[in-house]
C-alpha cells in the first residue's frame, strides 16, 4: 500500500527530514549519486511500475492519494490486503486482527460484512465523533499483526498505525514537495523520498494533527534517534519511546475522552 498526503493534511516530525535534503554537502562515497526526493506523481508512477497489472489508486483534490495492490496480485503475499471506503472515509489495511470477532460484537457490527478495514473505519468514526475511549486505548485493543492508513476525505484527517509485534513492514518519508509518504514497500519510499525516510515505529500511531504517539505507552513522549546510512549520510530519524519523559495531561474520562484533545497533550 502507498499513501501520499500534502503537507497541509499531515504534519510529521521535523526529524524525519534528512539534513541532506536542504544542504549542499557532497555524496558520502566517491562516485555515489545523491538520491533526491521525488514529487507525488513520480512516486505514484514508481508504484505502478512495480505493480503494472494489479495496482489501483484513488486520488483526491488538495493533494492526497492512496494506491494499493489488489487481493489477487501476481506477487503473492502472506499478508491479507484490504481496501475499503465508507462515507468518504478510506482505509488501506495489511495483516490481520486476531480478536476481530470480539471487536465486531463490541462495535455492534454485522459479522458477515465486516472485515478488518471496515472495523478500523468504524473505530475511527467512533473516535472522531467523540467516542468514550482515548485513541491509544482503541488502537491498543487491536490484537494482531497489522498496518493501516485511514484518510477522512471530508476533514482531511490522516490516521495510521503499526502493530507492536514488528512483524509488518511500514515506512514513511517526505517527498520533494513536503508531502508525507507512507508505504509498506521500502524501495518505493527510499526511491521517492531520498534520504528523508525511516521505518515507521512499531506500536505507534500517527494522526495528522496529533502527530506521532505510542499507543502502548501513551504517557511517554517519542524520541528521535539519529540514523546514518551506509554512505555515512544522515537520514530521516528513527523514533522510539522516551521512557524518561512523560506527557503532562489530565486523565480523560467519559464522553469527553476523544482524540480531539490528542494534540493538546503531545
Amino acid at each position: 500500500m502507498l499513501a501520499i498526503f500534502h503537507k497541509q493534511f499531515a504534519h510529521p516530525p521535523q526529524e524525519l527530514i534528512s539534513p541532506e535534503s536542504s544542504s549542499n554537502i557532497p555524496s558520502g562515497k566517491p562516485g555515489s549519486a545523491r538520491r533526491q526526493p521525488k514529487n507525488p506523481d513520480e512516486i505514484l508512477r514508481d508504484f505502478y511500475a512495480a505493480h503494472p497489472v494489479d495496482s489501483f489508486s484513488a486520488t483526491f483534490s488538495g493533494g492526497a492519494a492512496l494506491a494499493c495492490v489488489g487481493p489477487h496480485s501476481r506477487q503473492p503475499s502472506i499478508h491479507q490486503r484490504l481496501f475499503c471506503s465508507i462515507d468518504d472515509i478510506y482505509c488501506m489495511f495489511v495483516g490481520s486482527i486476531h480478536n476481530l470477532s470480539t471487536l465486531i460484537r463490541q462495535y455492534g457490527l454485522c459479522s458477515k460484512s465486516t472485515n478488518e478495514a471496515v472495523l478500523v473505519i468504524e473505530a475511527y468514526r467512533t473516535l472522531r465523533d467523540r467516542g468514550p475511549y482515548p485513541a491509544d486505548q482503541v488502537v491498543n485493543d487491536l490484537s494482531g499483526s497489522f498496518s493501516f492508513v485511514v484518510y477522512d476525505n471530508r476533514s482531511g484527517a490522516v490516521f495510521a498505525a503499526l502493530s507492536s509485534d514488528g512483524a509488518m513492514p511500514l515506512y514513511w518519508g517526505i517527498g520533494a514537495d513536503g508531502s508525507v509518504v507512507i508505504c509498506d514497500e521500502r524501495d518505493v519510499v527510499k526511491g521517492g523520498c531520498g534520504k528523508s525516510y525511516a521505518p515507521f515505529p512499531p506500536g505507534c500511531m500517527f494522526h495528522s494533527e496529533g502527530g506521532l504517539k505510542s499507543f502502548e505507552h501513551p504517557m511517554n513522549k517519542m524520541k528521535a534517534m539519529p540514523r546514518v546510512d551506509s554512505e555515512g549520510v544522515m537520514c530521516g530519524a528513527n523514533f522510539k519511546v522516551d521512557t524518561c519523559s512523560k506527557i503532562n495531561s489530565m486523565p480523560r474520562v467519559g464522553s469527553a475522552a476523544n482524540w480531539a484533545g490528542w494534540g493538546d497533550s503531545v
